[in-house]
């Protein structure tokens, strides 16, 4: 773990640095293991990770092969997370100021806008409407004449219950990201036991009522059939580490507090092993067991709680799921979008400022005109994960390959138009290492020969971003100082 000097902090504040995109002083490096690993174990447990399990039961696979590929998942995310959260905690700066080091400083604008901004207020939005519609199922049922406030009343699609339900809900979101990660540490540290309650319980309850070994056995009647099992397996886990491609990109916004290298790593590794581990086995013993006992195939487990008697059960069963989805949203979404609105004008905007725009903007996009349109949705997150992957790749070849773990702060923090490192700012062979990782990712959804990498996308393009940097770089003399 290295700190600044006071003096070096007094110049990049002249130079127009924001406190929020400066390095870390030593006595605010305080995150421990500890709230690591209850960082991303509610970030597990969504609706959305829930529905992708029944899509795997399509696949043709087994019940234990399912769960054997997402806790073999879980190893492959932590590795990543923390890897790529190595510089974070070492030098205690965001993920907007190390994707300088690799791409440049004018060359980090675009993959920190598309990760920060595009990628993460889309889907921001869109998870804040997936949970107002689980906290308009909380709200019917405890107060059933709600769902009729407001009559004909449509405002672009959706009426006035709704659209209460969904305010409400995104407000509670925005708050819990302005009070970053501090707040939300505090936040997951109530959060986890609840989930070991209501998953744990469910499973329990699944199994109970449809037999282990029925779960065991189950298979739903439009199941592919398919002689290729093991690539099925690696769709499964490619299918679930894709779906951490964009907080593994920024896992530096939540290192950049650690006190040390190996407290991130056990904490971030105990919590996603851990934390799979129990969602590998709820998720498809909840899944399999209510399809057996209902008679019908449920892949949403608000589906299932719906279906209860019990109202305490019910409402505390959506309450969770309700804190989990707001646990991902901060997380993977509305921190890491403030402090990369606050990088593209760090002279006047602060990571509070980049969260309230960042909001607001979710906002005016209308998440719930765009879930309309499910095919459009999938495709925009198969491209935003296709290109963030080799990101990571060539970010982790620069930080550990060319440049051994070490970064010189000033050549990030910088004069603005200073742009004296690399070709007028740009890295010019991440970006063409980027473009070309990107075509192999997905260049199978256009070319039919390239059609089972885009399967496996997001492994193919950290593979192949990661070697080819590696490659071309370790020819070129690396003067560390300037990066050139």
């Amino acid at each position: 773990m290295e700190s600044i000097s006071n003096k070096q902090r007094e110049i990049y504040q002249r130079r127009g640095y924001h406190e929020d995109l400066l390095p870390k002083e030593a006595d605010k490096k305080t995150w421990k293991g500890i709230n690591y690993f209850t960082l991303w174990m509610g970030s597990v447990h969504n609706v959305p990770n829930y529905v992708a399990v029944g899509g795997f039961f399509i696949l043709g696979l087994s019940t234990l092969s399912i769960m054997a590929a997402i806790i073999l998942s879980a190893f492959i995310i932590a590795f990543v997370m923390v890897m790529n959260g190595a510089a974070g905690s070492k030098y205690g700066i965001p993920f907007a100021m190390i994707l300088r080091a690799s791409y440049g400083v004018r060359g980090a604008l675009f993959p920190g806008i598309l990760r920060g901004c595009v990628a993460a207020i889309m889907w921001f939005g869109l998870q804040c409407y997936a949970g107002s519609l689980a906290f308009l199922i909380l709200i019917g049922k405890l107060w059933p004449q709600f769902l009729t406030l407001g009559g004909d009343f449509n405002l672009l699609g959706i009426g006035l219950p709704g659209l209460i339900a969904f305010l409400i809900f995104w407000a509670v979101n925005v708050a819990i990201g302005l009070g970053g990660g501090s707040i939300l540490n505090k936040f997951t540290a109530i959060l986890n036991p609840c989930i070991y309650v209501v998953f744990g319980g469910m499973a329990i309850w699944a199994i109970s009522i449809a037999g282990l070994d029925n779960i065991i056995a189950y298979v739903p009647a439009n199941a592919i059939t398919t002689n290729n099992g093991g690539f099925m397996f690696l769709v499964v886990i490619n299918a679930v580490v894709a779906v951490w491609a964009a907080p593994a990109v920024s896992a530096s916004d939540f290192t950049q507090n650690a006190s040390s290298f190996r407290q991130q790593a056990w904490g971030q590794t105990l919590g996603l092993v851990v934390g799979y581990l129990l969602f590998a086995v709820a998720s498809v013993c909840i899944l399999a067991g209510a399809s057996i006992h209902y008679g019908v195939d449920t892949w949403n487990v608000l589906d299932i709680v719906q279906k209860w008697d019990s109202i305490f059960a019910s409402v505390f069963a959506v309450l969770v799921i309700l804190m989990t989805t707001i646990s991902t949203n901060a997380t993977g979404n509305i921190i890491p979008a403030g402090y990369q609105i606050a990088a593209i004008a760090p002279k006047k905007l602060t990571y509070k400022n980049g969260v309230v725009i960042a909001s607001i903007i979710s906002l005016i996009i209308c998440p719930w005109k765009l879930m309309e349109n499910q095919e459009s949705i999938y495709l925009f997150l198969d491209v935003i994960g296709g290109i963030l992957g080799p990101v990571i790749g060539v970010m982790m070849a620069h930080y550990f390959i060319v440049m051994r773990s070490e970064i010189d702060l000033d050549t990030l923090y910088i004069e603005p138009g200073n742009y004296k490192y690399y070709d007028n700012g740009f890295n010019s062979v991440a970006f063409i290492v980027t473009l070309f990782a990107v075509l192999l990712s997905l260049g199978g959804k256009f070319i039919e020969i390239l059609e089972p990498l885009s399967r496996v996308s997001w492994f193919v393009g950290v593979i192949s971003a990661f070697c080819l940097y590696a490659l071309l770089k370790s020819r070129t003399v690396v003067n560390r100082q300037e990066y050139t």
